[in-house]
């Protein structure tokens, strides 16, 4: 089974820059959670399955609690928190946006993905 939380946004500090840190940005991320499909039929109850709503809660508290120099840093972090919190996940891709980059130049965003197994 796949599970994915698309474009989440928080609002955090994380850059390379003083004034990311200082004044914060927005930032979307997506998480696709991977489970072992041989248990999906015995799914009968949310302790059966991943709660989505407490792996939100663990990519929220990191996106607007913690700052990072680097995005790829912080995608880290995630991945070992839900790795960590979420025995059913067997792989965890996740990919962080950023908006406004402060690049000299033209571009919709940039963005980091980071694929994590067991």
């Amino acid at each position: 089974m796949r599970i994915i939380l698309k474009d989440m946004v928080f609002y955090g500090y994380h850059g390379v820059q003083d004034e990311e840190r200082t004044l914060g940005q927005r930032f979307i991320v997506t998480i696709k959670l991977n489970t072992d499909d041989v248990h999906d039929k015995y799914i009968t109850k949310l302790e059966d399955t991943v709660d989505y709503t407490k792996v939100y809660e663990v990519i929220k508290n990191v996106m607007e609690k913690d700052k990072f120099l680097l995005l790829e840093n912080c995608a880290n972090k995630i991945l070992d928190t839900l790795l960590e919190s979420f025995t059913l996940v067997q792989t965890a891709t996740i990919s962080i946006r950023k908006p406004s980059v402060p690049i000299q130049g033209q571009l919709s965003f940039s963005e980091i993905e980071m694929i994590r197994g067991r």
